[in-house]
């Protein structure tokens, strides 16, 4: 399978059912109502069933010698916008930014650049996150009269803890790599941009030979959980664990043991959605 975004200015390959997003448009990978457009397509194709995991990425450098995972949103394209025009953009960013982090895939990102705004909000998204030497992260909105509104209020002290949400998020300071990790904006540090990539790869291709039932409820079930007192996080278990049964990929792995064993594929069932 492989998908054109031309507004993403990116080519989404999925060889082997894993996906690679790797954005490279306008001047710093600027999101904006095209690429917003584009970004429902691909949460649409996440959600779809065939995808078992997506990595997030990019290359770009600038003019300037600047690398750059995304550098916020496109706001120069709302000049001469009125107040509800902007309010109803924004709760679409938010709304697919939510499809993305809630796609019952494992969405590792790759970061090797400047990620602004709408990029450290990609960043909080997803479900783990690589970084290579050269990654920086940061939330300007406050600086422009606003907050972040894609994800990166809701979600900033989920990650960090609420200390280091309020800093970031108030003082609008970037945070290099190494303090990215200290702090668990990002999971992993690696020597280099590739390096990071490479080991975004190995965790996605993980997934490629694991029930996809499987991976969606264990997913959907933590998510849910984050926060919730023990007995609730065991009921959310407790369902997740009886939809793979009943969805029949339980007995495919009973049946298949031995070859998993030994790292032999076990044809697993399509995707049955975890309900919420």
């Amino acid at each position: 399978m492989s998908e054109r975004f031309e507004h993403l200015g990116v080519r989404v390959e999925a060889e082997g059912r894993l996906l690679q997003l790797d954005l490279d448009h306008g001047k710093a990978n600027e999101i904006g109502r095209a690429q917003l457009a584009e970004l429902a397509r691909l949460a649409a194709l996440l959600e779809a069933g065939e995808v078992r995991a997506l990595v997030s990425g990019s290359r770009r450098v600038t003019a300037q010698g600047t690398a750059v995972f995304c550098a916020g949103a496109d706001v120069t394209e709302r000049r001469g916008w009125d107040d509800e025009r902007i309010l109803e953009h924004v709760r679409e960013q938010r709304r697919i930014m939510r499809r993305l982090a809630e796609a019952p895939v494992l969405h590792v990102c790759a970061v090797d650049g400047l990620a602004l705004g709408w990029g450290t909000e990609l960043v909080l998204a997803s479900d783990y996150a690589v970084a290579g030497p050269r990654a920086r992260f940061g939330l300007p909105e406050t600086g422009l009269g606003i907050v972040p509104g894609a994800g990166g209020t809701a979600r900033l002290a989920q990650r960090v803890g609420l200390g280091q949400a309020l800093r970031l998020g108030i003082c609008g300071e970037l945070c290099d790599a190494a303090e990215a990790l200290r702090i668990g904006l990002v999971h992993e540090l690696c020597p280099s941009g590739e390096a990071a990539r490479a080991r975004a790869l190995v965790l996605a291709e993980r997934c490629l030979g694991r029930s996809p039932t499987a991976i969606a409820a264990f997913k959907a079930a933590v998510r849910a959980g984050n926060g919730l007192p023990e007995d609730a996080r065991e009921a959310l278990e407790e369902r997740a664990y009886e939809h793979c049964v009943r969805s029949g990929d339980a007995a495919r792995g009973r049946d298949g043991f031995e070859a998993i064993r030994q790292g032999r594929a076990v044809a697993w069932g399509p995707r049955v959605p975890f309900p919420r």
